[in-house]
């Protein structure tokens, strides 16, 4: 089993001055996280997502957390893989430069970026995305195969001529190669590549479980045709939105606030939502207004007669790692169960404080990751 955790550079009072102090904060917890025994730091790629993701350039980001830290695996969770966000060898190139200054601690996942919001900014077609991320992935896993060579590609979107690919990476032929699931047909795609799952689902244990199904399946029923690469890496990352805290009822009031901004803020940029709301007041009873707020979006999604299915309120779902250390375990404990070969926890949300975030992290490295090493 696996611990990571996953950065959005996520906020309330998107300002200038306190963009600065969240995205600070989160190299912070980045280097906490190898302190406490993580094996990764993720971080994701979104363009002008306000509120939601400020994580616009995670290759520098990610670059300097490296240099800070000398264990923990530096991961890309996702690049933006469409060739008019990042093109296939300026990725390829980008990776192998981390590769090189990190001593081989490159994880690098692909996405597709596919929000109205981010493909009309950098001039993607929504229609080529996942035409352009298969070709991608092909790209970079042809790339160094043969390490002192020129590396040429002949595909259905674009023609190289022989070219050296520099720097070569420390991982060869390549650093493992993962893909962002969020959708049963893109797990499918990722299990036929022969790539990494990262499923980032709300919903819970149980769509954990069928996730990792669909996943095993697929692995079973594939022929090989389809690999991106000479290396096979079947990995299955799942979602822990988690807050842990000495006092364990703030922790779940912090963790449901947390996660209800997420909800708003990620509804807001991929369903036309209402700006998220940005207060935090103490006195309210962040669990229940979660679950109304799942009721409020069913009951939209009725009004609006757009077909309600099992996962419409899955980022409502408050069912997750908040708590105590104890309930922490217990969560992964059942995350395991369902398949889980690592945990992703999300700490880092608009709402959660500094503060939160670092106890968080300190009760993991000390109570609950230990809890998971004793039979190792």
């Amino acid at each position: 089993m696996k611990f990571s955790m996953i950065f959005e550079a996520q906020m309330t009072n998107p300002s200038a001055d306190h963009e600065r102090q969240v995205l600070r904060d989160c190299v912070e917890q980045a280097v906490l996280a190898e302190e406490m025994g993580f094996d990764t730091v993720w971080a994701v790629e979104h363009h002008g997502l306000k509120w939601y993701a400020h994580m616009s350039a995670p290759e520098i980001f990610l670059t300097w957390v490296a240099a800070r830290t000398e264990r923990i695996r530096i991961g890309h969770g996702v690049v933006c893989m469409p060739f008019n966000f990042n093109h296939p060898v300026r990725a390829a190139e980008r990776a192998a430069m981390l590769d090189v200054l990190s001593n081989g601690r490159v994880n690098l996942g692909a996405g597709r970026g596919a929000t109205p919001q981010e493909t009309s900014m950098c001039g993607v077609d929504p229609d080529s995305t996942y035409q352009e991320v298969e070709e991608s992935l092909r790209i970079i896993g042809k790339a160094w195969q043969d390490p002192e060579g020129e590396f040429e590609w002949h595909g259905e979107l674009l023609d190289i001529d022989p070219h050296p690919m520099l720097p070569r990476p420390v991982q060869l032929p390549h650093p493992p190669l993962f893909m962002a699931c969020t959708k049963k047909d893109t797990l499918e795609r990722a299990a036929e590549y022969g790539i990494g799952a990262l499923v980032l689902g709300f919903a819970g244990v149980e769509e954990i479980a069928e996730l990792r199904r669909t996943y095993d399946a697929a692995i079973a029923a594939r022929t090989g045709e389809k690999f991106v690469s000479t290396v096979v890496n079947d990995h299955f990352a799942a979602l822990c939105p988690t807050i842990v805290l000495d006092d364990r009822e703030r922790a779940q009031q912090i963790g449901a606030r947390g996660q209800r901004f997420f909800a708003q803020s990620i509804k807001h940029w991929y369903g036309a939502g209402p700006v998220p709301d940005e207060a935090v007041d103490p006195n309210v009873d962040e669990v229940a207004k979660i679950r109304e707020a799942a009721e409020e979006h069913v009951a939209y999604l009725h009004e609006a007669k757009i077909p309600v299915s099992t996962g419409a309120t899955s980022v409502f779902n408050a069912e997750h790692a908040y708590g105590s250390p104890e309930d922490a375990i217990a969560y992964v404990e059942r995350l395991q169960e369902a398949g889980a070969d690592e945990i992703l926890c999300l700490i880092q949300m608009g709402t959660v404080p500094q503060e939160a975030c670092m106890e968080t992290i300190r009760h993991w490295g000390e109570k609950v990751i230990p809890h998971f090493r004793k039979g190792e």
